[in-house]
């Protein structure tokens, strides 16, 4: 029996639906899009392009842009989470509990020392073989 598995490999990436926008691109749009719409039939025009314009900039932004390689989003929550947060953090030992301390002793041993061995010339080309042809050939079944 055969068993042959195929291994996803592009895990991280989106999954393309129209063209190069992917399906969470495609939603930001057409929610940007239904408030454009909902904006234009509700409010005069000037108004409607005062505040259309920048919408539709700021969803552009959120659809498309990524920043290091996040995407702007999560950028912006984590940037949200970080002005929140302190960046100075001060212990005050008066609202501890009471805890006890307990002395360990320490061991001054020195870990065992790890040795690699680099593979043998013979097992390095049989692996790359084994990679190589997609692992039909077995070293040990020759």
């Amino acid at each position: 029996m055969d068993n042959r598995f195929v291994v996803p490999q592009f895990i991280d990436e989106e999954a393309k639906i129209i063209g190069p926008i992917t399906m969470r691109q495609f939603i930001i749009l057409l929610f940007a899009l239904m408030i454009l719409f909902i904006l234009f039939k509700t409010v005069d025009f000037a108004l409607f392009l005062l505040t259309g314009i920048p919408l539709l900039f700021f969803m552009i932004v959120l659809a498309f842009v990524k920043i290091r390689g996040q995407k702007f989003h999560f950028f912006l929550l984590n940037f949200v989470i970080k002005m929140r947060r302190p960046n100075v953090r001060i212990w005050d030992k008066s609202q501890q509990g009471n805890i006890e301390v307990m002395k360990v002793e320490e061991k001054k041993s020195e870990p065992p020392r790890l040795v690699k061995v680099a593979p043998s010339q013979g097992r390095l080309h049989e692996l790359s073989l084994v990679v190589n042809t997609g692992g039909m050939y077995r070293p040990d079944e020759e």
